[in-house]
């Protein structure tokens, strides 16, 4: 579940510009690398599991619906040959046209089921997706407000943001403090033991 985001490029910096040239002796700037904080997080590792196993789990139960549907498909076409069969009596092809055409019609119905069943479990994972992508990102922007205000920030910019064209927009930054650790650090805290490594930690 990674974190990509698109800016239009002038107005990003054209704010940052606006602001320094107002008041460049009253602003404090700080940055932090959005993209590593949400990798870091281990609430993002945790959905990130969440999301495989919902998947794992899916994927279990369409292999049961297609060996099904396999095995609907195989009892059909014996009883459609068997229903073609010059040795049996007209009434016995008839019962045994009938009951090829009911299992057709189960395995259209196991078709249709199949369909269904991935289209509403795909579209349901990509809104819980969204739901925890957007809960991770609100926390750790809590987090930046929280830190920035605390040391008089008045701008932090993300140094992994890219334009819409896929270009950084920070394209260079020296001497500004950087807040990716201590925020990473910070969320990482409350971490169960045994999810996070000291280096995905932040510390």
């Amino acid at each position: 579940m990674r974190m990509t985001k698109r800016f239009p490029f002038w107005a990003g910096i054209l704010g940052a510009v606006c602001l320094c040239v107002s008041g460049l002796a009253q602003v404090k700037i700080a940055v932090v690398d959005m993209q590593k904080v949400f990798d870091g997080y281990w609430k993002t590792k945790q959905s990130q599991k969440v999301v495989e196993d919902r998947k794992n789990e899916f994927d279990q139960r369409r292999q049961e619906l297609l060996k099904q549907y396999q095995e609907a498909i195989q009892e059909y076409r014996k009883l459609d040959e068997s229903a073609r069969d010059p040795a049996i009596s007209p009434e016995e092809q008839q019962r045994r046209r009938q009951q090829a055409e009911r299992k057709l019609a189960e395995v259209r119905g196991i078709e249709q089921n199949i369909r269904q069943m991935t289209q509403t479990f795909q579209t349901s994972l990509q809104e819980q997706i969204q739901r925890m992508r957007d809960q991770i990102i609100q926390e750790i922007r809590d987090v930046v407000d929280q830190k920035a205000r605390a040391a008089g920030y008045n701008l932090v910019l993300d140094t992994a943001a890219v334009s819409g064209n896929r270009t950084p927009i920070i394209l260079f930054c020296n001497g500004v403090p950087d807040l990716t650790q201590e925020v990473l650090r910070q969320l990482n805290q409350s971490a169960p033991p045994g999810v996070l490594d000291q280096k995905n930690a932040g510390k």
